[in-house]
């Protein structure tokens, strides 16, 4: 039985953060009310790996955290803190690393490979340069252009042949070892070794063997090297023999081309992934290749340890890493649910604002993103965003029109990185029209312009039809339907006929094995067209107000009202009462205080177009060549303000990456050094000068008070909604990190302990006093976290989520609901225009004594005054006393 979940804190581990240093931390996150220890994903990864998800082998820890003794004692640790943990899992791909064993057999031994299946490869290309053999874009220039200056080379190491590309080693096939085992047996005038070079030879397996097939070409492959070493050790002048028909074949360019066109893989330029790669990736990096976890073997393989922990209490819950990825997800967590019934699972699921989680999945709920983007409009003023529409239109000389921005950046992501994806869905539509004498004219180039368009219209990350089980959802349906038309409408030029063809197939109107993958595949390729184009793009060039450009985030309309929040807590607390709700992850854009600061421009509009304004005309002589371009200049001036004090290297890391990502001016596969050059000097003159320093310095004390008080009440807010609080790593005080890797800094646990152990024994008013400290924002939490586990059943899957409306001239500046019957959370939003004076506003409570857990007032049920509550904090956590 899973212990009871209340709260996590996501730590990232890494190898400068490995198991002892998370156990040494385990005192401190109980004592501040942790329950569950939550981990990013620590199986056996590539080397070096700074977050995990870039898995090597499920079956064992990663030895850069330490060894299977470290694990134990770390969970050992745990349990005597009374945390229970909870692990970060990746079942949707692996790293190509050299350490993956997996991967390296599939190099190896192609279809005789006994992970052959394991990953999504399309061994049956319609290009016969690709049949049957896995691309490699690993090269750095053209392939022959490689091959003539010598950087490859067939190598000889005691145990294996390989081949050597700079720091890479590749495995070589079975049959290929004849071509220089041959030569050597000539040259030495052995049967023994012409027996081995000419059986290895014959070891060809072929697509549509059986498995017994293929474990006599493997048994006859381990046999034959057995007696390769033998010979090799025993014959002193064979090593040289061998060695010399190597030299031979590396000396001849010719030759050696032809022993590569032997290998189950074909190098490449790294350039020709884009359309040409052959596998599934993680959206498009070309090092993470896709899991076949779908097929039931692979799935227990590739869960085992996991399922082991999470039987013997090791693991009390997964987050289930990218479930957008797989090919069926629901039937991917029925296999988890069934074989762990009692764990907390959480799937990584960016919904839209018209989506809900799919009911039939067996899961606790989502990772939180969607609370994240529900506080943070709920903390935004309607007016002042349109005004700041008017601004950043000005400013930056144009209108940009958002959802055509999300449309074509979308498409441009479908044409250039996600390219060899469109291909292998092509390919398979026009098998699809090929059988059906109505469509069959329509040609390969408008069914790839149809596809790409579909895809970009897709108003959600994906569908979840199952061609399998004959399911789609009335939803998907109105998806479907809905991107099927705007696509339509968006390509004139392109017959309708084919649009309503592919809707057909989508919608299971047009059934059959070639139908079923293409509605698979299509399912699995319109999330990382979302990912890239909207979220990877889309949100670095729309700069309107960039403390809403987050994950999940709905710009075109993204106010969040009183009502609305109510709404959305009440449907949680009915369908996912214990569902993630987080306000920064690994992932998000910008850490929770930043978003909470940025808010507040949109409360003082004009004060920040003075501002922008007069820093435009400030800096104009530092711009060279118009850079950074007004666009650009908007993102930065506001980062400055919601990361400040920020240091100059990390202001110019950020930018360039922020840049990169928009792909407007440089991006990371062109990078145009001279506009990075230009906006890197730039800044630095910029925050050389004093004067502009002081400006920015001078904004942001205006905003900080409510910005401190927004980060007060999402902090609140966040500990008790409907759901299981979850806390990124430091963000327990003032969080003003940016995009990782900036996330990912190190934490000074230290100082956090030496704080917390402080406010045990503080007043309200001391720690109101240490604001910059970041002493109130522990505090709520740490109180926060005590009140959830002095009443539990308030917070549970069985209490009850109560709005509570304010009246007044001021109400709509408050949020307040009730847990169960003895716990009221109020907090202000819109601080900013509320001002200090509440006047008359009001909220009424059930009858009886209520005393602020944050504070000391204590009153009477009834009508109470929001100024009176909020009179020594900004946010108030009532419980009724016995």
């Amino acid at each position: 039985m899973r212990r009871t979940m209340s709260s996590t804190y996501r730590i990232q581990l890494h190898s400068g953060f490995n198991f002892s240093d998370a156990s040494a931390i385990t005192d401190y996150l109980a004592a501040l009310g942790i329950s569950h220890f939550y981990a990013s994903s620590y199986l056996q990864s590539a080397p070096g790996s700074t977050h995990g998800y870039d898995l090597v082998d499920f079956r064992a820890v990663n030895e850069e955290l330490g060894d299977a003794s470290a694990h134990e004692e770390f969970c050992k640790a745990l349990g005597e803190h009374g945390l229970g943990q909870i692990l970060d899992i990746v079942p949707n791909h692996m790293s190509l690393a050299q350490n993956n064993s997996y991967w390296l057999d599939v190099l190896e031994n192609g279809h005789a490979s006994l992970y052959i299946d394991y990953f999504d490869i399309d061994w049956q290309s319609g290009e016969e340069r690709l049949r049957n053999k896995v691309l490699l874009p690993i090269l750095e220039n053209q392939y022959g252009v490689v091959l003539s200056s010598g950087s490859i080379k067939l190598a000889r190491t005691e145990q294996r042949f390989e081949v050597a590309i700079g720091e890479t080693r590749l495995p070589v096939s079975p049959a290929s070892m004849r071509s220089f085992l041959a030569p050597a047996a000539q040259a030495l005038r052995s049967e023994t070794l012409a027996f081995v070079a000419d059986s290895l030879g014959r070891l060809l397996p072929q697509p549509g063997d059986d498995v017994a097939a293929l474990f006599r070409v493997r048994r006859d492959y381990k046999i034959l090297l057995a007696l390769f070493h033998k010979y090799l050790a025993e014959q002193s002048d064979a090593p040289r023999a061998v060695d010399d028909a190597i030299a031979s074949i590396n000396g001849d360019i010719d030759s050696l081309d032809s022993f590569l066109q032997q290998q189950h893989y074909r190098l490449a330029y790294w350039r020709s992934a884009d359309q040409d790669l052959g596998y599934r990736r993680f959206f498009d990096v070309n090092s993470l290749i896709g899991v076949r976890v779908e097929r039931e073997h692979v799935f227990l393989d590739t869960h085992g340890l996991i399922l082991r922990w999470l039987s013997d209490g090791t693991l009390d819950g997964v987050r289930v890493d990218h479930i957008d990825g797989l090919r069926d997800p629901q039937l991917y967590l029925q296999r988890l649910r069934e074989s762990a019934p009692d764990a907390w699972i959480v799937v990584e699921k960016i919904l839209a604002r018209n989506e809900t989680l799919q009911e039939t999945w067996p899961v606790n709920g989502t990772t939180g993103y969607d609370f994240l983007n529900l506080v943070n409009g709920l903390l935004i003023s309607p007016e002042g965003l349109n005004a700041l529409d008017s601004i950043y239109r000005d400013f930056i000389g144009e209108r940009r029109d958002y959802a055509k921005l999300v449309h074509d950046k979308k498409i441009a992501t479908t044409v250039e990185s996600l390219g060899s994806d469109v291909n292998r869905l092509t390919s398979i539509f026009v098998q699809i029209c090929e059988a059906d004498r109505d469509h069959r004219d329509h040609t390969r180039a408008e069914i790839r312009h149809a596809i790409r368009e579909v895809a970009s219209c897709f108003s959600t990350y994906r569908s979840y039809v199952s061609p399998e089980r004959n399911e789609i959802s009335e939803l998907d349906a109105a998806i479907i339907q809905t991107a099927i038309n705007v696509a339509a409408e968006y390509r004139s030029d392109i017959d309708r006929g084919l649009f309503d063809f592919l809707g057909d197939v989508l919608l299971l109107r047009r059934t059959g094995e070639l139908e079923s993958e293409f509605v698979l595949r299509f399912q699995q390729f319109t999330s990382p067209v979302m990912a890239k184009g909207l979220e990877d793009t889309a949100l670095y060039c729309y700069n309107r107000l960039v403390g809403l450009n987050e994950v999940g985030s709905n710009l075109s309309n993204p106010i969040v009202s009183v009502a609305d929040f109510h709404r959305f807590n009440m449907h949680a607390q009915e369908h996912y009462p214990d569902g993630m709700v987080t306000l920064t992850t690994h992932d998000t854009k910008r850490g929770e205080d930043i978003r909470a600061r940025l808010a507040v421009v949109s409360e003082v509009p004009q004060h920040f177009k003075a501002a922008v304004t007069r820093w435009f005309a400030m800096n104009s002589v530092y711009r060279v060549k118009n850079v950074p371009d007004p666009n650009t200049e908007y993102l930065y001036y506001q980062t400055l303000i919601g990361a400040w004090p920020v240091s100059t290297d990390r202001m110019i890391d950020y930018m360039r990456k922020a840049t990169r990502e928009a792909k407007e001016q440089t991006s990371w596969l062109r990078n145009n050094a001279e506009f990075e050059e230009s906006l890197t000097n730039f800044i630095r003159k910029t925050l050389l000068n004093e004067t502009f320093c002081v400006e920015v310095e001078t904004f942001v004390a205006i905003v900080n008070e409510a910005a401190r008080t927004n980060s007060l009440a999402q902090t609140l807010l966040k500990h008790t909604v409907p759901g299981v609080p979850d806390t990124y790593q430091g963000s327990e005080l003032w969080d003003h990190r940016l995009v990782d890797p900036d996330n990912r800094t190190p934490v000074d646990f230290g100082t956090r302990r030496r704080l917390l152990k402080e406010i045990e024994t503080m007043r309200v008013d001391q720690v109101m006093n240490r604001m910059e400290e970041g002493l109130p924002k522990l505090w709520t939490m740490y109180h926060s976290l005590r009140v959830r586990r002095t009443y539990p059943e308030r917070f549970g899957v069985k209490s009850a989520y109560t709005p509570l409306l304010a009246s007044g001239d001021k109400s709509d500046h408050v949020v307040a609901f009730m847990r169960g019957d003895r716990i009221v959370t109020v907090v202000p939003r819109l601080s900013h225009i509320a001002g200090g004076d509440w006047g008359d506003t009001t909220i009424k409570l059930p009858q009886g004594r209520w005393r602020n857990e944050l504070g000391e007032v204590v009153v009477s049920g009834g009508s109470v005054r929001i100024g009176q509550l909020l009179s020594e904090f900004p946010v108030v956590l009532l419980t009724k006393e016995e």
